[in-house]
């Protein structure tokens, strides 16, 4: 079942993938087994219909996780996320004080401080800062 956008605002919003950012082709709102075989989670993706760039969705919704991503940006997210998420779940800070941290140190609104939003040179300058010692003790936005 989708819930409506106007129910959701805790979520922020990316827009909807229509067309692929890689290659330019259509992009369908279909079953993440074609993806992985069978589905797993909530079981929704947007995927390129040409190459293999896709984006998951918010549990219940059809509003996308972020950009679409290849293999490289999906490998950069997951190398943001092994760095950024030891130091919340590890409680040496609490998640939002980290995203508000990290926002500080890219420069950027912390509403939009999603590694799933991220481009390519953000996610790299995003592994950067998270390679920094502390990282997390840093000011807040």
């Amino acid at each position: 079942m989708i819930v409506e956008r106007s129910l959701l605002m805790k979520i922020d919003s990316y827009p909807i993938p229509v067309t692929c950012s890689y290659c330019s082709s259509d992009v369908i709102y279909t079953s993440n087994a074609a993806i992985y075989g069978k589905e797993y989670g909530n079981g929704r993706v947007y995927k390129c219909t040409c190459c293999d760039a896709y984006v998951g969705v918010h549990t219940g919704t059809d509003i996308p996780l972020g950009r679409l991503a290849n293999r490289e940006l999906r490998q950069l997210k997951k190398k943001c996320h092994s760095l950024f998420d030891p130091a919340w779940k590890g409680k040496k800070v609490k998640r939002r004080q980290a995203y508000s941290i990290l926002a500080t140190r890219l420069g950027i609104p912390v509403n939009e401080c999603h590694f799933g939003w991220f481009d390519k040179d953000l996610l790299i300058k995003a592994i950067d800062v998270l390679q920094e010692p502390d990282w997390y003790k840093g000011e807040t936005a």
